[in-house]
């Protein structure tokens, strides 16, 4: 198998709708996935929707601005996505197989899954960090309306402020929080 190189212009094209290089695109990338989902998956048609689920969440993908930042890592991105829908794939067909006698009065676990829980606990701790990173009176105004849940005017007579310029100044920390969120967030993922 020859191995492609992809560059900008080979993404723009595929964004565009190039008809030829989408050609290019499912040939490359189906020989690929083939190789790896026959040996994850025993049904055809199980391989087949989930190459065409990953090709359709691919251009998806790529369609939105900022998706894909490096075109060397389009390989990547693929086998990401693959990765993903096969795990959906793997939790569906685990649903529908039916119940051992033995097993059949079990009740399921309601509530949040330890990786959830670990999940939540990280985004508090990033909240608590940026939240001590922002400017005295920002945080106040985010904690008494978001965390404390007070009634503005309440908050209005605190700081001193009408309504009118509370909902500015909390607008003004709403986007500096998410700003900051966003940023430190970026190479994350869970």
């Amino acid at each position: 198998m020859h191995f492609h190189a992809f560059d900008a212009v080979y993404i723009e094209n595929l964004r565009a709708g190039d008809h030829r290089t989408q050609e290019h695109f499912v040939g490359y990338f189906t020989e690929l996935l083939q190789l790896k989902l026959r040996s994850r998956l025993q049904s055809p048609q199980a391989i087949e929707d989930v190459r065409q689920e990953t090709f359709a969440r691919v251009f998806a993908g790529l369609r939105k601005p900022g998706a894909l930042r490096q075109p060397e890592s389009l390989g990547a991105f693929v086998n990401t996505v693959c990765n993903n829908v096969l795990f959906e794939h793997y939790r569906a067909s685990s649903r529908n197989q039916s119940l051992d006698d033995d097993h059949a009065h079990e009740v399921p676990a309601t509530g949040p899954d330890a990786h959830s829980m670990a999940v939540s606990a990280q985004i508090k701790i990033k909240v608590r960090q940026i939240l001590l990173g922002m400017p005295v009176r920002d945080r106040s105004i985010l904690k008494a309306v978001f965390i404390d849940e007070r009634e503005r005017d309440e908050i209005c007579r605190e700081f001193g402020v009408d309504r009118e310029y509370l909902r500015v100044l909390l607008h003004r920390a709403k986007q500096d929080f998410k700003a900051e969120y966003l940023r430190k967030l970026g190479g994350e993922t869970y």
